[in-house]
């Protein structure tokens, strides 16, 4: 049986990856856990701020993989023989995924005061304009 597509349009061709990409981040869990921020910093310029109190740099990844940024974090057990009588701060494992457009780079990824921050950039692409040929015929690949 084959999917219903998101973009059915004809004239809308080769948005298969937008597809795919829409998938994914439908799949995405509602979880809340670590609070985020996507801030804009100009028109090629994107800062993703994750608040990740408890957290050191070893305790931290940030991976890039088919444009699907992961950004993870897992903590040793250290409560050890400690007794909580409350226990509001979170401690447990996470992983957030962003889908990432085609040409977004991570420039960087720092933390400070428990936040993690990661810095994406869009390199300006040059204008291109070409003409093609028109040859006479039947296409070569059909």
């Amino acid at each position: 049986m084959p999917r219903e597509r998101a973009f059915p349009l004809p004239f809308m061709l080769g948005f298969d990856v937008f597809e795919d990409a829409l998938e994914r981040v439908s799949k995405g869990g509602a979880d809340g856990y670590p609070p985020y921020n996507v801030e804009s910093l100009g028109p090629d310029k994107l800062l993703i701020t994750v608040a990740v109190a408890g957290f050191d740099e070893d305790a931290l990844s940030v991976t890039v993989e088919n444009n699907e940024l992961t950004i993870a974090g897992r903590q040793g057990d250290e409560t050890g023989e400690r007794v909580f009588l409350h226990r509001g701060i979170a401690a447990r494992a996470f992983q957030r995924c962003f889908v990432l457009a085609d040409g977004m780079e991570i420039a960087g990824a720092s933390l400070d005061k428990g936040l993690l921050h990661i810095e994406l950039v869009r390199p300006r692409a040059e204008d291109v304009s070409r003409t093609i040929k028109i040859r006479r015929g039947r296409p070569q690949s059909a």
